[in-house]
């Protein structure tokens, strides 16, 4: 039997199911952000299942407290859970009772009173501009097959020269940028939101040297970065063949494919871009969200203080 099955009703169960096909197919989230909406969520239910005694239907749902949040997110805390965590599980939470409350089933505003955990204050941590040009280097690349060093290079320099999501860069079909003429990109982004980004050249150089080398046909409908075997290629290709140029170019573990997204938006802003213009080409919804790397540059700012200056 489906583990769901055990802690909730069948019309929790019913409602719950088609919840997530709304977050999927009506607000177009990710398939990560629905798979962990639903653990979050199951998860809130087996603690209910505990908390009351049995397992919850719509009815227990709609007499919840604030005091029953609470105790889960207490419950989560113990069990180790971070507080980003435990702020993406009260959202899914919420987004939940909001669904049920649109049917007129519950009343959600205790949950959406609720005050989220406090997040720590992380700032990303980009590369250096040399280390960055040297991951995105097809002679840096560790691929032994010069046309999968190719399309890793070009993948990597989508990210750190145009500021896409791997998923972005992945998600590009076989007839995107096919010619020196195409200096924009259509690309959509989270939550099917679309935007046009420019190409630097080094860009649609990096692609335009993989397409020569690729050995299958990159048709209209078919993916234009492929796997050794011909098929989509898989992010856990891209993040592994990361992990072993850290380790050969001595980079710190914070090297990542999506540092690279972070390094394209801090470097621009280092030079004077717009925050509002970086925030269009990262496809942020808020400002506020775009407003993180201008606490990169501080600190970076901070540490060359530190370093150069005698009174320091």
């Amino acid at each position: 039997m489906d583990e769901f099955l055990i802690c909730a009703r069948p019309d929790l169960h019913k409602a719950r199911s088609e919840w997530l096909a709304s977050l999927a197919n009506e607000r177009r989230l990710s398939a990560l952000t629905v798979d962990a909406y639903e653990r979050d969520t199951r998860q809130f239910l087996q603690f209910l299942t505990g908390h009351n005694g049995g397992a919850p239907g719509i009815e227990d749902i709609a007499g919840l407290k604030p005091v029953d949040l609470r105790s889960f997110l207490a419950h989560r805390r113990n069990g180790g859970a971070g507080a980003r965590s435990l702020a993406r599980g009260l959202a899914g939470i919420r987004s939940l009772l909001r669904f049920l409350e649109r049917r007129g089933l519950v009343n959600a505003a205790g949950a959406t009173a609720m005050r989220a955990p406090r997040q720590p204050k992380s700032l990303p941590k980009p590369l250096t501009a040399a280390d960055a040009r040297r991951v995105v280097s097809t002679g840096e690349q560790l691929a032994e097959e010069p046309w999968i060093a190719a399309r890793n290079a070009a993948v990597l320099t989508l990210l750190y020269g145009c500021g896409l999501r791997i998923s972005e860069a992945l998600a590009l079909g076989g007839t995107d940028l096919a010619g020196p003429d195409d200096t924009m990109l259509r690309v959509m982004g989270k939550g099917g939101k679309m935007r046009i980004v420019p190409v630097l050249p080094i860009a649609l150089q990096a692609v335009g040297a993989y397409r020569r080398l690729c050995p299958y046909h990159l048709g209209a409908d078919q993916p234009l970065f492929r796997g050794a075997r011909g098929g989509p290629l898989q992010p856990g290709i891209i993040q592994r063949a990361m992990k072993s140029m850290r380790s050969a170019l001595n980079l710190p573990e914070t090297a990542t494919p999506h540092a690279l997204r972070h390094s394209f938006a801090t470097h621009l802003l280092a030079k004077g871009g717009d925050l509002r213009a970086i925030q269009e080409l990262l496809g942020h919804a808020s400002l506020s969200t775009t407003q993180i790397y201008t606490g990169v540059d501080t600190a970076r700012l901070l540490d060359i203080y530190d370093a150069a200056h005698p009174r320091a």
